[in-house]
């Protein structure tokens, strides 16, 4: 494997950081190791979301819980779950169908009818939940981000290419499924 040029410590003697070098021997190695960054931030981000919301005082909910609350909480409007799953890229909706029993049985939201539709609303309960995963998050993630240096426009611009390349994974996906 040929020296790669890394962002900060020049060449690496080792090629690029991946958990496949099979995939990695392709036109675009840069993708694998994005795959395997991808993977190592999910996984963190999870355990992250599911520690910091039992720090908040519910120690009980997956990460798609968490998720889902925190994006009925968004704006404080009522949601289709046709919506939240759009927002959140979900395309099982049993899954996101599944969390909101589980919060309306907690009580941290609650369904009604507005016209033929159920929508979900967050409760009293579930914004003070957030709010209290907010004080968490603010307190042991944000302030070591920030002292570390973290860069808030590098990782808006991480964020955008992420987006980005969500669009491209969801087609070849759709592609894939034609074959």
């Amino acid at each position: 494997m040929t020296a790669r040029k890394t962002a900060d410590a020049g060449p690496s003697p080792f090629g690029p950081i991946v958990s496949s070098g099979h995939l990695a021997a392709g036109a675009l190695p840069a993708l694998s190791e994005f795959e395997f960054a991808l993977s190592m931030v999910a996984h963190a981000f999870h355990r992250w979301m599911v520690r910091g919301m039992a720090a908040a005082g519910l120690p009980d909910l997956s990460p798609i819980d968490i998720l889902v609350l925190h994006n009925v909480n968004h704006r404080s409007r009522p949601k289709r779950l046709a919506d939240i799953c759009l927002v959140l890229n979900i395309e099982d909706t049993h899954v996101v169908a599944y969390a909101l029993k589980k919060l309306e049985k907690l009580k941290l939201v609650a369904s009604a009818r507005k016209g033929k539709e159920k929508v979900v609303a967050i409760t009293t309960a579930g914004e003070t939940a957030c709010t209290r995963y907010r004080e968490a998050r603010e307190a042991l993630l944000v302030k070591s981000v920030l002292a570390a240096g973290v860069d808030p426009a590098a990782v808006s611009h991480v964020a955008a290419q992420m987006r980005a390349l969500s669009g491209q994974y969801d087609q070849a996906a759709r592609a894939a499924a034609s074959l």
